[in-house]
């Protein structure tokens, strides 16, 4: 069996979703078309020309069935190239950008245009793929949004509840790790928790959320050391250069690592840590947080986005995204009944295993080469 992988965007999670692919489904013949992920804007609506344009004797070569990353544009790049029309097509949502927080400086018109991408891809593809139950519920619930700002002529509420018969659920499997560092379980009355936030240095992943918690920390007098990871840009945000030059009051300690790119360091670095924590505004999987938890870090989320559909109750803090020093104030309340209880047991991710997910890719994928609706549709 042949297919065609197309990422636009390929971002590290794309990155690592395609790489548990071809390693855990060697009889496939994979054949591969990336862009790096800067110029989002520009990708997400320009890949079919650029494609086209560039690699056009790839896009001819025959395959069995194409992939594509929701960042594609799958209705005009199928219109593009005649030898790509009849063969099936899935796409894989990573994301949608109905359910990304707007950007500060952006404009409705960009936020309107990746919308509009996400749209007519999941009415052009034949099967569509999600990481999460959220990010399905939040892509049809953004369709309609969308369409009842809209002047005319476009369809009825209701209209895109189509789209589940032709959906199914397929979270990204999580690759086995290297042994890590153990740390021990219990907190020390007279030792700092040790947190690890590691998540990118935008606004979308809390930032403001992350600024807020500190301060809380700081006045309840809350032992901590806050490891900052993540992949960080020439341009940081206001709040994290506040939180790097906060001179701290001898309860908490802020350690910036730097980004590390290696993976074996990383991972390490993860291993000596006790609680991840998560303040973001939008997550649809939260590979992140589940890598930290599979090194053995104990999970500390709000009970928002994808979150709920992976983690108990017990991992959870109340969500209070528009208020972040209430929510703050949770994660202060949680963090105090750990120090004094202990900490909860780390929970499992066996069932996102490639193990246990590789059949019900492989399922996947010969129901969509012979054109087979998911035997269970998402209701």
């Amino acid at each position: 069996m042949r297919i065609l992988v197309l990422s636009a965007y390929h971002a590290a999670s794309h990155d690592y979703w395609l790489q548990g692919l071809q390693a855990h489904l060697p009889q496939i013949q994979w054949r591969v078309l990336t862009m790096p992920p800067r110029y989002f804007n520009w990708r997400i609506r320009g890949n079919p020309l650029s494609w086209f344009s560039e690699q056009r004797h790839l896009l001819d070569d025959p395959v069995d069935l194409v992939i594509a990353t929701s960042t594609v544009d799958i209705a005009t790049l199928r219109g593009l190239v005649p030898a790509l029309r009849n063969i099936p097509w899935v796409a894989y949502f990573h994301e949608n950008q109905f359910a990304y927080p707007p950007s500060p400086q952006g404009s409705r018109q960009q936020q309107i245009e990746p919308q509009m991408v996400n749209l007519y891809a999941a009415l052009a593809a034949d099967q569509l793929w999600f990481n999460s139950r959220y990010n399905l519920d939040t892509l049809i619930a953004g369709c309609e949004a969308l369409c009842r700002k809209l002047p005319d002529q476009v369809p009825e509420n209701g209209w895109f509840e189509c789209l589940r018969q032709k959906s199914r659920v397929l979270p990204v499997p999580l690759r086995a790790l290297d042994s890590v560092a153990g740390r021990e379980e219990e907190v020390a009355p007279e030792q700092p928790l040790r947190l690890v936030w590691n998540h990118r240095w935008e606004y979308d992943k809390g930032v403001a959320q992350l600024e807020a918690l500190v301060t809380a920390l700081e006045r309840g007098r809350q032992l901590v050391e806050l490891t900052l990871l993540g992949q960080r840009f020439r341009t940081l945000p206001e709040e994290m250069k506040r939180l790097l030059a906060k001179p701290g009051n001898g309860y908490v300690r802020v350690v910036d690592t730097g980004y590390v790119a290696d993976r074996a360091e990383y991972l390490a670095e993860l291993g000596r840590q006790q609680v991840v924590l998560s303040t973001t505004l939008h997550d649809f999987q939260g590979l992140a947080v589940m890598e930290a938890v599979q090194a053995g870090c104990v999970p500390l989320l709000p009970d928002r986005l994808c979150y709920p559909e992976f983690f108990a109750d017990a991992y959870l803090y109340p969500s209070r995204p528009g208020l972040p020093a209430d929510e703050a104030m949770a994660v202060v309340a949680r963090l105090s009944s750990w120090r004094r209880d202990g900490l909860p047991p780390c929970p499992s991710l066996a069932s996102l295993a490639w193990d246990r997910l590789a059949t019900d890719y492989q399922r996947a994928i010969d129901d969509a080469v012979s054109n087979i609706l998911p035997r269970e549709p998402v209701s």
